[in-house]
């Protein structure tokens, strides 16, 4: 819409300038709030146009007369409160000159908290006994007392009745305060006073629903949706304004991803069906074990899909240890099968390494074709990584290019030019989440016509966040463990229990002397260079602490310590190749007792004689990362046995996480934890494109049953208008909530 209506307004800076009486989403802060505030906007928090602002919802609310608790705040946490001053004292600091300014405030529940100001007496004129206001900071910790250190305010009027009180706080947004995402250069109050500005002449843009997606799901009007979050009426109208407010960001997506189904499905591919007497029927038939049911039963639904003349784009996400590579393997040996070839890409040299050796050794004579004990019936099986010296590389290529190589394992080199396949037809991506978009399509891009594709992930994927985040992908779970693997008992080694941590390396001892092996992760390598290899830092609610334990740092104590007389190596990212390579050989060959390692670890690493692992700082970990490194234990006959070394005190967030995980190895469970636990927008993405979420209110955990009927709502939609030609104001809305870089991020296939 083109505003051509203005009246005459004042900016912050006093010069008279026109503004429009009409705002809509794409009017400039500028040209309503004036350059100053518009600048501080931008500048703190990303905000550009009224559009922007509006949408920059609150993150919760606080209701007049109901107080929050001060007594549930945690140490480290930013809190915006509505409290009451209830003492003021004015004294000289000790350390240094100057004075420092200490109230009391409390907010009616009978707990208090402290603010104390330095240098800045001048504030006892306003900050008077029974003055309320809002104050935000963060809580930090003083010799055991709460406190606000140097807090935003925003005091009511003084001496006010409660009627008054009440007055000014409808100012913010009447009963109900919306607390915004804020900055300290921007507390919430003053978003909100912005907020009321550019309302006062808000026009909403044209409804994007349809008139019947409204009206089966009772959804109310965008333009009441967006006045009442941000000035609720009333607890039902603000429920309703975020139910309709989430409608349109689950709705968004699921259009996204039905319609990337859609054409995917219309796409040409070329058929590889299964042979009956081909290296798959070798292949199982030389297998000394029996598939399980799940393999079987993945099997099936894989094989059914290479055999379609359109391309495959399949999830399969599975248990650590549950045997997704055989079902890979398998799939790859039906292209092979067909004439063509299959690639399967790893995330790190160490797990496609990894990779190489164990499909060789599943394969024995079938992968080694052309080679003496090979089986001439067979195909080969070739590396292809960065660190591979120019005459190997030049072999392996060669065999790339003429076919002789059927299935290809590699790393990022295989994206490089110069890495030509005869004919890709079938591209197997292990991790996917490690992969970007633009390195997933390169590879595909090598093929002649869109390769049949399946993405693996180790990590439980909860059923909500499959649907949302891996949408455009039909899903194939495997939660059965073969038979034969050990089960894993996880116990928290706590800081309260010193002897715990020094059983834990009696238990390695013990292990070792049994003739086992043992993995000590650390969360960081520990040099000048760096810690690109760090565990998940801690959340923003605890406080800051030591830096993390390193492996440079930690396996010279364990040799000259606890540890003494073991063989011990170490595994980082930043060790060359070939260094990490003959660091795993001897590891996997039992020349070494003990791998001190980072999470380089974490996929795709199998040493079946490897019993016991201890994690070091464990709580410095997301919980599907403790999960996945875990793993690593128990894959052979013996079980095995994970303890998680913290500092985290009993009660702590942190120590929560950690019982959480050693009370279950149901990777699904926890997941759910993972989930709840996480930013939405980490989850669908948002550190991949380097951009803020677009979800804003949609919770992936507790929205399930709204997003379930947003797919069902948009399956119908798009089976009926592909292009949603006829909805133009809802393409436009999908395209602004969902931008092409977010899309392409959604599109895992």
């Amino acid at each position: 819409m083109t505003d051509t209506t203005t009246k005459a307004g004042t900016t912050e800076a006093g010069a008279t300038e026109a503004v429009p009486t009409v705002t809509t989403t794409s009017t400039p802060l500028a040209e309503v709030l004036g350059a100053r505030a518009a600048k501080a906007l931008d500048t703190h928090l990303d905000l550009k146009t009224a559009g922007d602002l509006i949408y920059h919802f609150p993150r919760r609310y606080d209701e007049r007369g109901e107080h929050t608790d001060l007594r549930e705040l945690q140490v480290g946490e930013q809190v915006t409160l509505l409290a009451q001053v209830k003492s003021l004292t004015v004294r000289p600091m000790r350390q240094r000159r100057g004075t420092m300014l200490e109230i009391t405030i409390g907010d009616g529940s009978g707990a208090t908290l402290t603010c104390t100001f330095f240098n800045q007496a001048w504030r006892e004129r306003e900050l008077l006994k029974g003055r309320w206001g809002l104050f935000a900071g963060k809580v930090t910790d003083f010799r055991g007392t709460r406190q606000l250190n140097g807090p935003a305010y925003q005091l009511l009027k003084a001496d006010a009745t409660q009627d008054e009180a009440a007055e000014e706080i409808e100012e913010f947004a009447g009963a109900l305060i919306p607390v915004y995402p804020a900055a300290a250069a921007m507390p919430t109050w003053t978003i909100a006073k912005h907020v009321r500005t550019v309302l006062e002449n808000f026009q909403a843009p044209d409804d994007p629903l349809p008139g019947t997606v409204r009206a089966n799901r009772n959804l109310v009007g965008i333009g009441k949706a967006l006045h009442e979050i941000h000035r609720p009426t009333s607890q039902e109208e603000l429920y309703k304004a975020k139910y309709r407010l989430k409608w349109d960001e689950a709705f968004a997506v699921q259009l996204t991803l039905v319609q990337r189904k859609a054409r995917a499905a219309e796409s040409p591919g070329r058929s590889r069906p299964r042979s009956d007497a081909g290296l798959l029927a070798a292949f199982d038939a030389s297998l000394p074990y029996e598939l399980t049911e799940g393999q079987a039963r993945v099997g099936e639904e894989i094989a059914a899909d290479l055999a379609r003349s359109h391309p495959m784009h399949r999830l399969l996400q599975g248990e650590v240890g549950s045997g997704k590579t055989l079902v890979a393997v398998r799939a790859m040996l039906q292209v092979v099968d067909a004439g063509g070839q299959a690639a399967l890409l790893a995330p790190t040299e160490v797990l496609a390494t990894q990779h190489h050796r164990s499909i060789g050794a599943q394969l024995g004579a079938l992968g080694r074709a052309g080679e003496i004990d090979g089986d001439p019936a067979g195909t080969q099986l070739t590396l292809v990584t960065g660190s591979l010296g120019a005459a190997a590389r030049r072999a392996a290529l060669a065999k790339v290019a003429d076919g002789t190589a059927g299935i290809v394992v590699g790393t990022h080199a295989l994206l490089y030019e110069g890495v030509d396949f005869k004919d890709l037809g079938l591209v197997v991506v292990d991790e996917q989440h490690r992969f970007g978009v633009e390195q997933r399509d390169a590879l595909r891009a090598k093929a002649a016509q869109p390769p049949h594709v399946l993405v693996m992930t180790a990590t439980p994927i909860p059923r909500t966040v499959a649907m949302t985040v891996y949408g455009d992908l039909e899903t194939s779970t495997l939660s059965q463990l073969p038979r034969g693997r050990s089960p894993i008992a996880s116990h928290v080694v706590p800081p309260e229990r010193p002897a715990f941590l020094d059983r834990a390396w009696k238990r390695v001892l013990e292990e070792v002397k049994a003739g086992h092996q043992a993995y000590v992760v650390c969360p960081r390598i520990g040099d000048a260079a760096g810690t690109e290899e760090d565990g998940e830092p801690p959340s923003d609610n605890e406080p800051a602490r030591r830096p993390p334990l390193a492996v440079m740092d930690v396996a010279p104590i364990l040799e000259e310590g606890p540890l003494h007389g073991l063989r011990i190596g170490i595994l980082h990212g930043r060790l060359p190749a070939d260094e990490k390579d003959a660091v795993m050989r001897r590891f996997a060959a039992g020349d070494l007792d003990v791998l001190v390692a980072t999470t380089v670890i974490e996929v795709g690493v199998d040493v079946p004689n490897s019993t016991v692992m201890i994690i070091m700082d464990a709580d410095r970990f997301g919980v599907s990362q403790l999960h996945q490194l875990r793993g690593r234990v128990g894959r052979g006959s013996a079980p095995g046995i994970c303890l998680l070394v913290t500092e985290a005190m009993e009660g702590t967030p942190a120590r929560e996480r950690l019982d959480a995980v050693a009370s279950t190895t149901d990777g699904f469970k926890l997941a759910e934890l993972d989930l709840e636990q996480r930013r939405e927008g980490d989850v669908l993405g948002a550190s991949q494109s380097g951009k803020l979420s677009h979800l804003r209110l949609l919770s992936l955990l507790r929205d399930s049953k709204l997003i379930h009927e947003a797919r069902a709502e948009a399956m119908e939609l798009v089976g009926d208008d592909p292009s949603l030609a006829r909805f133009p104001a809802l393409a436009a809305s999908v395209a602004a909530l969902v931008d092409e870089e977010r899309a392409e991020y959604l599109e895992k296939g």
